[in-house]
């Protein structure tokens, strides 16, 4: 989708399609509903990266066989584009699709015998009260808007000793740090008013996030599907909050680190670190092996994980459009790469598919 000066999000990661995709022997093109021309047969004004030339180009073209759909909505009226346009064109091939909200997820994902252990404990928001009642259950619990993303509007509160008051902090809807305050479980509501908590929010238990420095750390998982079809964890890397901050999120300002080099500095033991290593990765496939069967056809899902101070895995989040850059930042080169081409990779295996077993199901 277009932000303000019809400029797209994710420019670079696009670009860095567009010439893998080359390599594969596959044309990459890059357009919003915005492009698409209904009058024209539809016909689409389409972005194609020219890497003689170094720079993008507009060309005319159909609709490709496949589509890697990653517009976020940001905001009500391009959420009722990307609707119209999902609804007039039911019969394009996706490789990926939107998901459901924050509660819904919770819901589907505990119906699962092997991901409901990992599931923390999980509420609708409806008043003062039900806060109340949480953080009488939850010495630390997470206030979660159902869909949003890059830890905007998130809020922490930790029951204080005496049970009375909590220490409340967070972000705000624009990202901003909110310093800590005391306050009381009923006083939290009117702290945040023209946040819109309404029915749009979530109450989850917090699982302990805290380094020694104090600052919050988390993980984040990228599974993919290869050049095969096959679901593969691509890398795993650890996202560490920057001072004050009560979410882990890279564009809030957090570091990432190797989740071996994390691990290791908390637990010690190899033998522990390969553990917890493994119950994760047993996790993230079991999620998207589940998630496809419920959405249809997915190409990649991101995974926010956690890891208590037991060494307990935790599932916090799954994000249907993930970015990459995390592995970037850690120097994993290799990782970097196969996340940016796996989705390439798997598109032309599905091209060369006949009939997919996916298809019987859509």
């Amino acid at each position: 989708m277009y932000m303000q000066g019809k400029k797209l999000e994710e420019l670079s990661f696009f670009r860095k399609l567009c010439v893998n995709g080359r390599k594969l022997g596959l044309e990459v093109l890059v357009f919003t509903p915005d492009d698409v021309h209904e009058s024209k047969g539809p016909r689409i004004h389409a972005l194609s990266y020219n890497p003689e030339k170094g720079k993008w180009e507009r060309k005319w073209t159909s609709f490709p066989p496949i589509i890697y759909d990653r517009a976020r909505y940001h905001g009500v009226s391009n959420y009722r584009k990307l609707k119209a346009f999902r609804e007039r064109h039911t019969k394009l091939r996706y490789i990926s699709r939107p998901m459901a909200n924050k509660w819904t997820m919770h819901r589907i994902l505990s119906e699962h015998d092997q991901i409901k252990p990992h599931m923390p404990d999980t509420e609708k928001f409806e008043d003062a009260k039900s806060i109340a009642n949480f953080v009488k259950k939850h010495s630390i619990v997470y206030m979660k808007p159902m869909n949003g993303t890059g830890g905007r509007g998130i809020l922490r509160l930790q029951r204080l000793p005496g049970g009375e008051h909590c220490l409340l902090q967070g972000r705000d809807p624009n990202r901003r740090i909110l310093l800590p305050q005391k306050v009381t479980p009923e006083q939290i509501t009117s702290r945040v008013t023209g946040w819109k908590l309404g029915h749009r929010y979530i109450l989850q238990q917090g699982i302990p996030l805290q380094l020694k420095d104090g600052r919050v750390h988390d993980f984040r998982m990228l599974v993919q599907k290869d050049s095969t079809g096959v679901w593969q964890v691509t890398g795993c890397a650890g996202r560490v909050g920057p001072k004050r901050s009560v979410t882990s999120n890279l564009h809030g300002g957090g570091s990432a680190t190797p989740m071996e080099t994390l691990l290791k500095r908390r637990f010690g033991s190899q033998a522990k670190v390969d553990q917890i290593k493994q119950s994760a990765y047993t996790l993230g496939l079991n999620v998207v092996k589940h998630l496809e069967e419920k959405f249809g056809r997915l190409c990649e899902v991101g995974i926010d994980l956690a890891v208590d101070p037991k060494g307990h895995v935790w599932l916090l989040e799954v994000n249907p459009k993930p970015s990459r850059e995390v592995f970037y930042r850690i120097g994993e080169t290799e990782t970097y790469r196969r996340a940016i081409t796996r989705p390439l990779e798997y598109a032309l295996w599905l091209l060369k598919q006949k009939k997919p077993a996916e298809e019987k199901k859509e």
